[in-house]
């Protein structure tokens, strides 16, 4: 079984925006509730509560006189509320994720239907009594639906992200180019194949929005406080922030659908992000790049046609080691973009130097065991490798009893 998602816009009435926002509200006080139940419950015994012991509160509040409301909310919704706010606590005893916090009702909105979701003539019918919503279905959904995740952005947007089970067998292991891939800021993307070096340049998304944005946020701050004027002028800001979020993936999808197009497997570099942006010269760009987005986006896209993401050791001195002669420089500030090296006089741009030896040691990592390799996840190296903080998960260097053929061209 494979799983797709595919997200759709949609366009309620007033009626429905009116439904959609208790249920937003519902959700959002639930949440609040349970995690702050948890917090307090873990403190007097600590133990937290389970998604069952959580679910059982809910009878007893919706017969309350204070909270009889939560009956008006889908009862499936509320649950589904439960089931990541327990999946949320998990993720972080597994410390795959921070702390879970509190929401707010400003800013980003979402609910969860676990089923009962129906497409009828090209609009998505929602259960309970919020009834069809006219959409926007811009390729077909295909499969069984699962789960459908009705949001709404802070500039007032509404999108349902439709989760479907299609039957169908693995893909089969691609065959194609193995890129190297060296991120950074000046361009976002080198890359290689073992032949030529290609270099993409940062579009400096934020930055094309900046001034217009600090114009608007000061215009917001002028404004009173709980006023209906500030309300509205809060959408124009995040209408702004929208459209950058919406240049930077569209660029990251189509440079990740282009590599992973004609390529059976892409390196790229373990990036510490968080540790990076400490430098607060260089935070604003970084976080204005997406590198953590990219890499899941060219993984999931490499997943599905049977390709592998490997992710090198972050340690790996790819841009001070000649890629000629494998001789290592001691240091190499980040102010020198072009070196000769000492040993056998290779004149190298530091970029594409670094993108040959990304791609040549995570060649050497797919050759391990035997060119067999295991897409199951697991740590970058077979001992001592650091976990991906990521969504995806890195190559293991491990064999398998069938073997796997990777050919290197």
């Amino acid at each position: 079984m494979l799983h797709k998602a595919v997200q759709v816009r949609l366009y309620p009435s007033k009626e429905q925006e009116t439904l959609l926002a208790q249920t937003f509200g519902c959700s959002r006080w639930w949440w609040n509730y349970a995690l702050n139940k948890s917090i307090e419950t873990y403190k007097e015994t600590g133990k937290g509560l389970g998604q069952v012991a959580l679910n059982t509160l809910l009878p007893k509040l919706k017969k309350e006189k204070d909270t009889e409301w939560l009956a008006d909310c889908y009862s499936q919704v509320l649950q589904a509320t439960t089931l990541n706010l327990t999946t949320a606590y998990k993720n972080f005893f597994d410390k795959r994720a921070g702390f879970p916090r509190f929401k707010s009702k400003h800013g980003k909105q979402s609910i969860q239907y676990p089923q009962n979701v129906k497409i009828v003539d090209g609009n998505v019918k929602l259960p309970g009594n919020i009834g069809i919503v006219r959409a926007k279905i811009h390729r077909p959904i295909e499969g069984k639906i699962k789960t459908v995740t009705v949001s709404k952005t802070p500039s007032g947007k509404y999108f349902a992200s439709i989760l479907t089970e299609v039957e169908g067998e693995t893909p089969t292991i691609a065959e194609g180019k193995i890129y190297g891939i060296d991120l950074g800021l000046k361009h976002f993307a080198v890359v290689t194949d073992g032949e030529k070096v290609s270099k993409y340049d940062n579009p400096k998304h934020f930055a094309k929005h900046e001034k217009n944005l600090k114009r608007k946020q000061k215009k917001l701050a002028r404004k009173v406080k709980g006023s209906n004027s500030r309300n509205k002028y809060r959408k124009v800001v995040a209408k702004v922030y929208e459209r950058v979020s919406n240049s930077r993936q569209d660029f990251l999808h189509k440079l990740s659908y282009k590599l992973a197009s004609d390529s059976q497997a892409v390196i790229v570099e373990n990036l510490h992000v968080k540790g990076m942006v400490r430098n607060h010269n260089l935070a604003k760009a970084i976080s204005d790049c997406g590198w953590g987005m990219f890499t899941n986006f060219l993984a999931y896209k490499l997943e599905r046609k049977g390709g592998k993401l490997v992710e090198i050791d972050r340690w790996f001195p790819s841009s001070k080691l000649c890629s000629n002669c494998f001789y290592q420089m001691g240091e190499m500030p980040l102010d020198i973009r072009e070196w000769t090296c000492p040993h056998c006089g290779t004149h190298h741009d530091r970029d594409g130097n670094a993108a040959i030896n990304i791609r040549a040691e995570g060649i050497r990592m797919l050759k391990a065991e035997g060119s067999a390799v295991s897409a199951v996840g697991g740590e970058v190296r077979p001992k001592m490798g650091r976990k991906s903080h990521l969504r995806h998960s890195p190559v293991s260097t491990e064999a398998q009893p069938t073997g796997v053929r990777v050919s290197v061209p």
